[in-house]
């Protein structure tokens, strides 16, 4: 498996702008806390789970869809909304950078493909996003999950909290996000 990479600027960026993306995102809870303080070092705080998306362009299309197949309160901003508009070339300015619906218990967070160094493909479009814990538990979380995985974004603060991506060793991309500043 490919070992992590230092960061070019735009990697950096782009890792930067894919993490704004998903900053506000309260999600369904993924049951990762434990009884044990030793397993769980982020105590009471638990994890949230959400699914992630990423569109070709028609995130707002795809999720104004999927607003009238589960109802609920859609919420979409594009690049240009956004401070990482500083950070983007003018084509990526009309994009969306983050769509959020919540219905009852479900919720499905999106954006459009921000990501020009890489080749959106069949397969990397769909991931899984963690987010709402303590600092220490993500990281500790990110550990376990890169173990025999690829680590694509290492986990890094940026302007908005600690971000970082990965592929698992089983091929899934999860992506994780924490505001703690413990």
């Amino acid at each position: 498996m490919e070992k992590t990479r230092t960061l070019s600027r735009r990697r950096f960026t782009a890792g930067a702008v894919a993490a704004m993306a998903l900053g506000g995102s309260a999600a369904l809870s993924a049951g990762l806390t434990t009884h044990n303080d030793e397993e769980n070092p982020g105590g009471d705080a638990m994890a949230t789970l959400t699914p992630y998306l990423l569109f070709d362009g028609d995130c707002r299309q795809a999720m104004e869809f999927y607003q009238t197949c589960f109802g609920g309160e859609l919420k979409v901003m594009k690049v240009k909304e956004t401070a990482a508009k500083d950070f983007m070339p003018p084509s990526q300015y009309e994009k969306t950078i983050n769509a959020r619906l919540v219905s009852g218990k479900i919720e499905i967070s999106a954006s459009d493909w921000l990501r020009p160094d890489r080749e959106r493909v069949p397969g990397n479009t769909v991931c899984l996003y963690l987010n709402g814990t303590t600092e220490e538990e993500l990281r500790l979380l990110f550990g376990r999950l890169a173990e025999g995985g690829n680590v694509t974004d290492p986990l890094k603060e940026m302007f908005f909290g600690l971000y970082g991506a990965l592929n698992d060793r089983f091929g899934v991309r999860w992506m994780f996000q924490s505001n703690d500043r413990s």
